[in-house]
């Protein structure tokens, strides 16, 4: 794993244990919950990358943030712009408006 990537997912464990103790959660209630053991949450907290993407999801229901997920991936800028590079150039399309024998019609 990258140094950047590790810092992300460290990053994201502190941001789940500052809302854990924000609700006043305590480890074993989270757990409860969330159906996991003590170990994993605190894997979890500590940035582990080993952790489940179903476990991750199931501590922010657990947190009532389980709506966060929805923002990731959501709007995909580089993707766009590279779907929007590789669209073949448009055409432009010529009016051509009827000739009339008489202009007045």
């Amino acid at each position: 794993m990258f140094p950047a990537q590790r810092k992300l997912l460290v990053a994201l464990g502190e941001r789940l244990r500052l809302a854990r103790l924000r609700r006043g959660l305590a480890i074993d209630v989270t757990c409860e919950r969330a159906g996991i053991s003590r170990m994993t949450l605190y894997r979890l907290e500590a940035g582990g990358s080993a952790i489940a993407l179903g476990t991750l999801v199931r501590v922010l229901s657990v947190l009532g943030l389980g709506s966060d997920l929805e923002a990731i991936a959501r709007d995909d800028r580089l993707g766009r712009l590279l779907q929007d590079q590789a669209l073949p150039p448009r055409r432009s399309r010529r009016r051509t408006t009827p000739v009339t024998a008489d202009p007045l019609g």
